[in-house]
């Protein structure tokens, strides 16, 4: 598949960009390993909203500010957010200052916390849809998975949730694991996340 051997003798996948550490370490450690930790999920689904239109590199590198900005990801925090605080964000240079996406984790915050309340936490309503299972596919973009859990998420009120965005989140949560041909992961076991 033209796989390239990068300085470390390994091979990853052509997405990862052998440039930026950032990306390597995400790659290596994070992409693909199932998180069951309801902050982690809250983080990877706001980071993931951001992202829609833009590249996921370009997320990963302002990750750090994202997470001062929404104050750790603590969903009751960012439940709270009123004007002042939007406004805030919005004036914050070091994250994407869109309004409709700021305005929209706001509104998500308050939906995954109403899922939390449902089925106990979040981690439990997401890996419900494949009865705790790993979906190992790749080269998809979307899937009857991802059309799913998108219905449901808008019929919950979130935004910026469609099947594409939903698909990426399955793929960096581990509930769908999609590492390349010629990768060195591709055939390792996924491990939780932390």
């Amino acid at each position: 598949m033209g796989q390239l051997v990068w300085n470390d003798g390994k091979t990853r996948c052509r997405w990862a960009n052998p440039a930026n550490p950032v990306y390597i370490a995400y790659h290596d450690r994070e992409w693909g390993m199932p998180v069951h930790d309801d902050r982690r999920l809250f983080e990877m689904l706001i980071l993931e909203n951001f992202q829609a239109g833009l590249s996921w590199e370009c997320v990963l590198n302002k990750r750090e500010a994202f997470r001062r900005a929404f104050d750790g990801f603590d969903v009751d925090a960012v439940c709270a957010y009123d004007e002042d605080k939007i406004n805030a964000l919005r004036a914050d240079a070091g994250i994407i200052r869109n309004g409709r996406k700021i305005r929209a984790a706001v509104g998500n915050a308050r939906a995954f916390r109403e899922i939390q309340r449902e089925f106990g936490s979040f981690s439990a309503y997401l890996w419900h849809w494949t009865d705790e299972q790993i979906v190992y596919e790749k080269g998809e973009t979307r899937s009857p998975l991802s059309d799913a859990v998108s219905a449901d998420l808008q019929k919950r009120g979130m935004k910026f949730v469609g099947t594409v965005i939903v698909y990426s989140y399955l793929q960096a949560v581990g509930v769908i694991y999609s590492h390349e041909e010629g990768c060195f992961l591709e055939h390792a076991s996924a491990q939780p996340g932390k």
